[in-house]
């Protein structure tokens, strides 16, 4: 049971045990960053004479609240890094919109292109390193509702990932491809809550998530053809149906372990075993139920065997054997049975009548971290968490407490606990993202709120101090990262087993 506290005694709010870890040397090269997507925080997008992506239709038709001038990043980004910097960060992720740099078919938009250049040298002067995501979700309106599913629109966006590293490669060497491939085909084509709003779509999510691991390898192979040096990676959703995210990182490892393309469908379902082995299937019995349910369902729509071939079809043709130079994993909450509940469920600000959990309503599980981290290590190469963070609700201009009393800053104690604990039992975890800055657009609503800086919209806007609970989520941040380079596991909180 989810002990509901306030910010002092916090611990037990994310099922963790206040002892001493042994001490713990970071490598020198550890990131601590945050992570940001461009339609989350640039604004100008979707209005009368901007430019216009994929979610258009829907902020003109009234279905989502307007983007936007989100924070205001891409008009007045510097104070913001400095934010950033000021918190003792050495990365900052980000994202490059194609939407901005090509709002029409074949018309490049230069500026665009100079004001990202400056950005990212922003970032490099600050002493932050930058992280380039090249497609994080979004697409420019020309290319159509769901382009994914087919060839012609995938090999375009390997050209678009090949022209970003092209002009601004001089000042970024660390490349995300696709973020969370798995969520954005699950949301687009079975919960219906991104566009084109397709509910219970198997066979177009199938095929986005095909196309878009696809393109990946294709990107990997250009990529490293601009720029030797290169880390490339894509980041799917920690998601316990196999088939919906572990398999994507098999697939893409599987040359390079020596897996025969041939073979792939046998070794695929041995690793599928030992994925569920690992994670379990939730703590109690309505839970272990509906997520061994689930599991059934999605194995019987995505057989492993022969599964994403327009992936197997991409590694076949490719040049090299590698296609992921760091594990890259974002974690929230990774049990698919929780993110299902009963319409009319009792929620922060009243009752939730959507059949998905709220976002806010997202209970923690550091313990659950350390073996997604144990996971992804089996791989024997960099882990990097590109994302992790809490939510709370705002609602018209008021900051909702969540049930659990769950606060940011033992969220940030409890998680990176789990971290620490990952590095003591020998997974090479080399960086950190929290999701996010400041509280930002999280497709398609303000009210989510996940920031370490609060933002108030109601008076113009304006950058908080403290986070929308009220709390210096900065701070404590800035205290774990000064604490952990020091070699000090006092500041972060151990995970219960």
């Amino acid at each position: 049971m989810v002990a509901r506290r306030g910010l002092t005694g916090q611990v037990d709010a994310c099922n963790a045990r206040t002892v001493t870890t042994p001490p713990v040397t970071l490598p020198n090269e550890f990131l601590f960053g945050v992570a940001t997507a461009g339609f989350q925080i640039e604004g100008g997008y979707n209005g009368p004479g901007q430019p216009s992506n994929n979610w258009a239709p829907w902020e003109r038709e009234g279905r989502v609240e307007p983007s936007g001038d989100a924070t205001g990043f891409f008009t007045d980004p510097f104070s913001q890094l400095d934010r950033a910097a000021a918190i003792g960060l050495n990365s900052f992720r980000l994202s490059i919109e194609w939407t901005r740099v090509e709002p029409t078919e074949g018309v490049i938009d230069h500026g665009a292109i100079d004001r990202y250049r400056s950005i990212l040298a922003g970032i490099v002067e600050r002493g932050m390193v930058p992280v380039v995501t090249t497609q994080h979700f979004t697409h420019p309106s020309w290319l159509g509702a769901q382009p994914w599913r087919h060839e012609e629109a995938t090999s375009k966006l390997v050209g678009w990932i090949s022209r970003c590293v092209d002009e601004l490669g001089d000042l970024c060497r660390n490349w995300v491809t696709i973020n969370e491939p798995n969520i954005l085909a699950i949301n687009s084509f079975m919960t219906g809550i991104f566009p084109p709003g397709r509910l219970l779509d198997g066979t177009g999510l199938a095929e986005t998530f095909d196309g878009l691991l696809a393109a990946h390898v294709a990107a990997y192979d250009a990529i490293h053809a601009l720029q030797d040096d290169a880390i490339v990676t894509t980041n799917p959703y920690t998601f316990s149906l196999y088939e919906l995210d572990q398999v994507a990182t098999d697939l893409l490892c599987a040359t390079e372990l020596g897996v025969e393309l041939s073979e792939v469908g046998s070794w695929l379902a041995e690793r599928r075993r030992a994925h569920y082995e690992l994670l379990g299937t939730g703590s109690d019995g309505v839970t272990a139920t509906l997520e061994r349910a689930l599991r059934r369902v999605t194995a019987s729509q995505l057989p492993i065997a022969d599964c994403l071939p327009r992936t197997r079809a991409s590694l076949s043709s490719s040049t090299s054997s590698r296609h992921l130079d760091v594990i890259a994993v974002d974690h929230y909450a990774p049990i698919a049975a929780t993110h299902l509940v009963l319409p009319g469920r009792s929620t922060s600000g009243g009752r939730w009548w959507q059949p998905g959990r709220a976002l806010w309503d997202d209970a923690p599980d550091p313990a659950l971290f350390v073996k997604v981290l144990e996971e992804a290590g089996q791989y024997e190469r960099p882990v990097w968490i590109l994302e992790n963070g809490m939510c709370n609700r705002t609602r018209r201009g008021r900051a909702l407490p969540r049930l659990d009393g769950l606060r940011r800053p033992a969220y940030l104690a409890a998680h990176l606990g789990a971290v620490v604990e990952a590095l003591q039992h020998g997974v090479d975890v080399g960086g950190y993202w929290h999701w996010t800055l400041i509280d930002n657009y999280e497709w398609g609503s303000y009210q989510p709120r996940f920031g370490l800086f609060g933002m108030d919209r109601a008076r113009g806007h304006a950058v908080a101090e403290l986070d929308a609970q009220g709390d210096d989520a900065a701070g404590a941040f800035r205290r774990i990262i000064d604490g952990l380079r020091r070699g000090d596991t006092s500041v972060v909180v151990p995970p219960a087993r």
